[in-house]
């Protein structure tokens, strides 16, 4: 709890925010009717603040929706183009705070991304008409342009998802369930941890300082990219991030305008980076530039330029390091017992600096690291997130019940199947409940399985039930309690599949060695001493071939960086 903290501006001022009056009851019996009086009320107010998007939220609406639907129908009677969001829509769950916060996020984002969906509709129209289009969610999955209307919020953090994604695709090919990711781009870095190859996913967190619940992929972002600039606080201590001179200007060795001093900088003052340039030598370096970005922080903290540069790698590493420890250990998770997946731009460049630091001894470079976000997108299916929020004590008196709401939420599933043309062939649903002791103010999700007999196979048992809490309960705080009452705060189902078959290419090189000799480059790695390494292309390097580090391996997304010692198996 922090008092200081300082909150972000309101979306919505107080004096946009309306009030009515009605009321439901926890258990969706409604006890104070909204009037007409009161609707009418409410949209003249709405109607004379011209508003681009109305969002709507009652107490107690996940139960019983009446009221805002009600209001709702009002107001688009009034203002046909507007555009109206409902929190039993949105987001049907208790917690009202977390429930208005989400709700106003996705009506302050649905002008904005439905204006985005028709130009990229009428465009795409033009090149590829008979292209499919999906968008994808911060759950992973991608959802149909009309729910992406209806529903932006969900795209809120679609871009980190859709890298761990691709990662989960790409680890699953070549075995290995257990990954963490470390996707580095210019201005971030996102990390998650993937354990028996399934992607984690949370249910709360914050946004630009907004709570927010929906389904998410559990990524850790930390401001660490190649184009974070390093400072000095009034302390006169080294500082990398959070601020970035993002792509433009750029850093200072892009030449593009850029003077700060940034993490690119260091690896080319290093030699990590080739002065020949980027994506394939079409973006050239500058060295003087990125030496003359540094001088200031050399002579203020009386070390050389190269050492200067290699602190700063070391505490961009740290900062991610850092985040790694958070979604690993933290958690009850070695890192050691996991491979170590980089991807983005700037992330083989430094692979090898974050794995030493957790005694990671596994690397998995893909084979377009910078690109692993696309390929999250190509191999993602259409999903769909679908919650009835019932708090029901898990006994035997109450299986019939929950059997009725997931048979509930499994015809919904059905009907959106049959809505957005998913193949039959590729349908798949996954259940998960969020259980807690009674008294507890905070529940964990206890994934039950998947399949089509998901009420039937899986509520056979209330005792079933209880035990596969005290698994996750005790995975996650080491301890459980088997005669303490547990109950069902939330009902979860997942609906998956495509509205096209998955094909998959396997490139397999015939390819013998390169002849040639590679380039040769010094590169300083942890002294201030220069290692000669060769310099490899990629596209030259065949199956099977290893050797020994130190090295650089260049491609056009992507540098990697080889430390002395490691091997390399390609």
């Amino acid at each position: 709890y922090d008092l200081q903290r300082d909150q972000p501006p309101p979306l919505v001022e107080a004096d946009l925010r309306i009030e009515v009056c009605e009321r439901i009851t926890a258990g969706g019996e409604v006890i104070k009717a909204l009037t007409d009086e009161a609707i009418d009320g409410a949209v003249a107010t709405v109607v004379n603040a011209e508003p681009d998007a109305c969002a709507i939220c009652f107490l107690f609406s996940f139960q019983n929706s009446e009221h805002e639907k009600r209001l709702e129908a009002a107001v688009k009677r009034k203002l046909s183009k507007i555009f109206v969001s409902c929190s039993s829509d949105v987001q049907s769950e208790f917690r009202e705070v977390e429930r208005f916060s989400t709700t106003v996020l996705n009506a302050y984002l649905q002008p904005v991304i439905a204006t985005y969906i028709d130009e990229l509709e009428s465009g795409l129209r033009l090149v590829a008409p008979n292209a499919s289009l999906g968008l994808n969610q911060s759950s992973g999955g991608l959802m149909s342009l009309g729910r992406a209307r209806d529903l932006p919020v969900r795209t809120a953090l679609s871009g980190p998802a859709a890298g761990v994604a691709g990662a989960a695709h790409i680890a699953g090919i070549v075995g290995q369930q257990d990954v963490i990711t470390l996707d580095m781009g210019g201005t971030s870095a996102d990390v998650a941890l993937i354990r028996e190859g399934i992607v984690p996913v949370a249910f709360g967190r914050d946004v630009s300082g907004f709570p927010i619940r929906m389904p998410m992929i559990d990524v850790e972002t930390v401001g660490a990219g190649g184009g974070s600039i390093a400072w000095i606080d009034r302390d006169g201590l080294l500082k990398v991030g959070p601020v970035s001179t993002g792509a433009d200007p750029g850093p200072a060795c892009y030449s593009l305008g850029g003077e700060q001093p940034t993490v690119t900088d260091a690896n080319l003052i290093l030699g990590r980076l080739s002065e020949g340039g980027l994506l394939g030598g079409s973006m050239a370096l500058n060295f003087d530039s990125a030496n003359r970005a540094f001088q200031t922080l050399s002579t203020t903290l009386g070390i050389s330029i190269p050492q200067v540069a290699r602190g700063v790698i070391e505490i961009v590493v740290a900062n991610m390091v850092r985040a790694i420890r958070t979604i690993s250990v933290e958690r009850g998770h070695d890192p050691r017992d996991y491979c170590l997946m980089p991807f983005g731009g700037a992330g083989p460049l430094h692979a090898s600096d974050v794995a030493r630091s957790l005694s990671i001894d596994r690397i998995l470079i893909p084979q377009a690291p910078g690109i692993v976000c696309a390929h999250g997108l190509v191999v993602s299916d259409l999903q769909e997130d679908l919650v009835i929020g019932e708090r029901t004590r898990v006994t035997a008196e109450n299986l019939d019940s929950m059997r009725d709401i997931v048979d509930t939420l499994v015809a919904s599933a059905q009907s959106w199947y049959t809505t957005e043309n998913i193949l039959p062939q590729t349908r798949q649903m996954d259940i998960r409940l969020d259980m807690r002791y009674v008294g507890q103010n905070f529940e964990l999700a206890v994934p039950l399985g998947e399949g089509n007999d998901l009420s039937g196979a899986i509520l056979s048992n209330y005792q079933t039930l209880r035990q596969k809490f005290f698994e996750v309960h005790e995975a996650n705080y080491g301890y459980f309690n088997s005669e303490d009452p547990v109950e069902i705060i939330n009902f979860r189902l997942t609906a998956r599949g495509r509205i096209y078959p998955l094909i998959l290419f396997k490139h397999i090189s015939t390819n013998t060695p390169s002849s040639k000799e590679p380039a040769v480059r010094e590169v300083m790695f942890n002294d201030n001493n220069p290692n000669s390494c060769p310099v490899y292309q990629r596209e030259t390097l065949v199956p099977g071939q290893t050797f020994q580090g130190p090295a650089v391996i260049e491609q056009l997304d992507a540098t990697t960086i080889i430390y002395p010692g490691d091997m390399v198996d390609i």
